[in-house]
């Protein structure tokens, strides 16, 4: 009886265990079940600085859909806090790129890696221009601009197809301090800049200081900086002040724009200003160009498929008509139009007697080329 009762409650026993398991998998059964989602066309890349001795980075690299398919080369974003960020700003390409905002690019995130990262603890050594008692770790950003030039970017471009006259610095709050210090100390590095609720209060507003030395400096290169605040941010004051100063100083190669965001928060700029601002840093022109210039692509052509597009000009504009639709183009030099509605550019053509022949035409997921035919 007792043998029978003990392997009664055995039994009972793995079929506890049994039902643990089924009710309860371990993590392991979950990650086999449940995959973890992944971002399609991004890739991981690991260094361990020699410069801040010992500190792993991890670079979190988003390439663009047709990047497998030629050797065009590529703008590329350089964004901060990419362990926060990495994800908004992947799905912010897709749709700005999809609306004709911006051209295809390059994604490179910067983390920390090793085990275990503090990132509120490294992004105040790495993204502050100076010490604070309350932050001593803090007062690192020399030391990794020298990272970003001399082990990021040699990284990067030795495994990538990228414009290294065509980059572009982003990041938020102490990110956006760190990219504001890096346009007025080393604006050689960069050409583009968005800075979202920059901490540009850091350190007594040591900002101004470095502001000085980058007003000074004559041979700055061209470069667009756009920089945002939410709101309901108490530091709205200071960066209406903070902007005024930079609209009075009437750079000559430095364009700027800045937004007070309705009903956000710190927080919250990201989003939307992470979007505005590629927007403005990629924003094409929009020339008015004279009849005569405009009259030489009047005419019809065909496409691969058959297609016929009539190209006419109104109003000191080039229409694109095609069956019962037509698009007004805006002009970003004498042979390069575009709408700004959606993806679509045409570059015209023109043969080696100096007549147009045709067209390319490159639309979101596509592209073909449009012959003259009268």
């Amino acid at each position: 009886m007792k043998a029978n009762t003990k392997n009664y409650i055995s039994s009972l026993v793995l079929i506890c265990i049994a039902l643990l398991f089924i009710l309860y998998p371990g993590k392991d059964l979950l990650a086999q079940s449940n995959p973890e989602v992944s971002i399609p066309g991004s890739q991981i890349k690991n260094f361990t600085s020699s410069i801040i001795s010992g500190q792993e980075y991890v670079l979190q690299i988003s390439l663009p859909a047709g990047y497998a398919n030629g050797n065009k080369k590529y703008p590329v974003v350089y964004l901060m806090d990419s362990q926060w960020d990495f994800p908004l700003v992947s799905a912010l390409y897709g749709q700005q790129y999809y609306d004709g905002f911006i051209p295809e690019m390059i994604i490179v995130g910067i983390t920390w890696g090793g085990d275990h990262p503090n990132a509120d603890s490294l992004r105040a050594r790495d993204y502050t221009p100076t010490t604070e008692q309350r932050l001593p770790q803090s007062g690192g950003a020399s030391a990794f601009l020298s990272v970003i030039k001399n082990e990021i970017f040699p990284l990067v471009e030795s495994n990538y197809r990228i414009d290294t006259n065509d980059k572009t610095l982003m990041g938020c709050s102490l990110g956006g301090l760190f990219t504001m210090y890096t346009l007025f100390t080393h604006p050689e590095m960069f050409n583009r800049y968005i800075a979202a609720s920059p901490a540009f209060m850091w350190n007594n507003n040591i900002l101004y200081k470095y502001e000085e030395q980058y007003h000074t400096n004559t041979s700055n290169p061209p470069a667009k900086l756009f920089m945002c605040v939410g709101g309901v941010e108490t530091s709205v004051p200071g960066f209406e002040k903070l902007t005024s100063f930079l609209n009075d100083r009437h750079y000559s190669s430095l364009q700027i724009e800045s937004k007070v965001l309705e009903n956000t928060g710190h927080s919250g700029t990201k989003g939307e200003g992470y979007a505005r601002g590629l927007q403005f840093i990629f924003k094409r022109p929009s020339l008015q160009l004279l009849s005569n210039i405009l009259d030489q692509y009047k005419g019809s052509y065909k496409m691969n498929d058959g297609t016929v597009v009539n190209i006419a000009s109104e109003n000191g504009m080039l229409t694109g008509a095609t069956g019962n639709m037509k698009l007004t183009l805006q002009a970003a030099s004498e042979t390069d139009f575009y709408l700004t509605s959606s993806f679509l550019k045409i570059h015209f053509v023109k043969d080696e007697k100096g007549n147009v022949s045709g067209f390319q035409l490159d639309q979101y997921g596509s592209s073909g080329f449009a012959t003259r035919i009268n």
